[in-house]
């Protein structure tokens, strides 16, 4: 059992992050307004959880102007897709150890 919550990314525990990887993980891209509205979360929220998970290069965030405003946009990278397997192929083992 050990050997299988060492699998567990701390990174994922936090249920934004795990949302923000779980979105991206069905959707190549997605923009800024519409994972915070899939998510429920402020602004700030998701621009922090966002930036941790840019710092482990587990997400790309691309900013551009479209007229005057910003638009950013998120997608995983492949390390963050890995990672995020591995997190969620562990708590399954986990699940089915104690069942």
């Amino acid at each position: 059992m050990k050997d299988i919550i060492s699998q567990i990314n701390k990174i994922f525990e936090n249920k934004v992050r795990l949302g923000i990887m779980s979105a991206l993980m069905v959707n190549e891209k997605i923009d800024f307004k519409e994972l915070k509205s899939l998510l429920d979360i402020t602004d700030g929220n998701l621009s922090s959880n966002a930036s941790v998970l840019e710092k482990e290069k587990y997400i790309k965030i691309k900013k551009k102007f479209v007229g005057k405003k910003t638009s950013t946009i998120y997608s995983a990278t492949d390390a963050g897709k890995i990672a995020f397997k591995e997190h969620l192929s562990a708590l399954e083992k986990i699940i089915r150890n104690i069942q």
